[in-house]
């Protein structure tokens, strides 16, 4: 099964990466390298697309985790 393009995904999914995205630096900045806050965002997708329908803003959510 072929990955979709990003042209394929709704604006729900998109604004999501972009969250996931914005996270990175904060968790970067906290400690994390940039492939430990990668591995971290792919493990924790699930709580984290639930912080994301919650409103909880990527640095918010970063501190969370590294709290």
């Amino acid at each position: 099964m072929a990955k979709k393009k990003e042209d394929d995904l709704d604006p729900e999914t998109l604004a999501l990466i972009q969250w996931c995205t914005e996270m990175e630096p904060f968790l970067v900045a906290g400690g994390a390298t940039l492939v430990q806050a990668q591995d971290f965002i792919e493990e924790n997708i699930e709580e984290l697309t639930d912080q994301f329908y919650d409103g909880v803003t990527p640095e918010e959510a970063a501190k969370a985790a590294l709290g």
